[in-house]
């Protein structure tokens, strides 16, 4: 098991998953809250708002923490997020990029900056390790939803650029500016997808031996475990050998 894997963090996607519920809904709803208010309310007419509420719903995140979102939104108030960037490289030169909503952008950029130190890295300036990531969006549905020919053909002719399935899912890859359209269409002919998403795909990796690779792994943990921080992406691998001896 590689520690990238269909375009993100394995790891990452572990740690996400072993936080709280309070905190992963929390963030969610956030994410939400913005979408609604930076553009329509009604998720049919909000291309950011749609994809919000899919990866609420993907975490099982509580319709009424979906719908208070909005609501709040609607309403024009509650606080005024804004959108932050962070690059930086962590141990053995990891490239990591974390996006934040923030309310207050001193603090979350003293609390990143405080973390990549604490934990053998640094914070970079805007671009130091982008270019080393391609922005893509993904959209992931279960193998079970139809055969890889068909998802193939459809995903193609609505737009999307590759399909890679296996034997659990069938991954579709896109550019951003097709992301919106092409979920849209495969919603329509296969049901809701189990996530779809913009991400940061790497381009080059860095293989980590396993003092770096425990030293990035806590890393995440804690950028992942800050409130304002919605996503962290990373460009490491870590062998099979050494996630079973971390896993011990």
């Amino acid at each position: 098991m590689a520690g990238h894997s269909k375009f993100k963090n394995i790891m990452h996607r572990k740690g996400a998953q072993d936080k709280k519920r309070a905190k992963v809904f929390a963030k969610h709803a956030r994410e939400i809250f913005v979408a609604a208010k930076s553009g329509m309310p009604d998720p049919d007419k909000n291309p950011r708002l749609r994809t919000a509420i899919l990866a609420a719903r993907a975490v099982n995140t509580p319709k009424e923490n979906i719908a208070r979102a909005i609501k709040k939104a609607e309403g024009g108030g509650g606080e005024n997020y804004e959108e932050v960037r962070y690059e930086g490289y962590g141990p053995a030169g990891v490239a990591v990029i974390v996006e934040a909503l923030t309310d207050n952008r001193n603090r979350t950029a003293s609390e990143v900056r405080s973390t990549f130190t604490k934990h053998g890295g640094n914070l970079g300036e805007t671009g130091s390790v982008g270019f080393m990531f391609e922005r893509t969006g993904t959209i992931q549905y279960a193998v079970a939803t139809t055969d890889a020919d068909t998802m193939f053909e459809a995903a193609l002719e609505a737009g999307a650029a590759d399909v890679a399935s296996d034997e659990e899912t069938h991954d579709i890859s896109c550019s951003p500016d097709d992301f919106a359209a092409v979920r849209d269409v495969l919603a329509k002919q296969f049901g809701d997808p189990i996530e779809a998403s913009l991400e940061w795909k790497p381009n080059i990796t860095t293989d980590l031996d396993e003092q770096a690779a425990s030293t990035m792994l806590k890393l995440l943990d804690v950028l992942e475990d800050n409130d304002d921080v919605q996503t962290v992406s990373s460009n490491f691998e870590i062998s099979d050998e050494i996630l079973a001896k971390l896993s011990e």
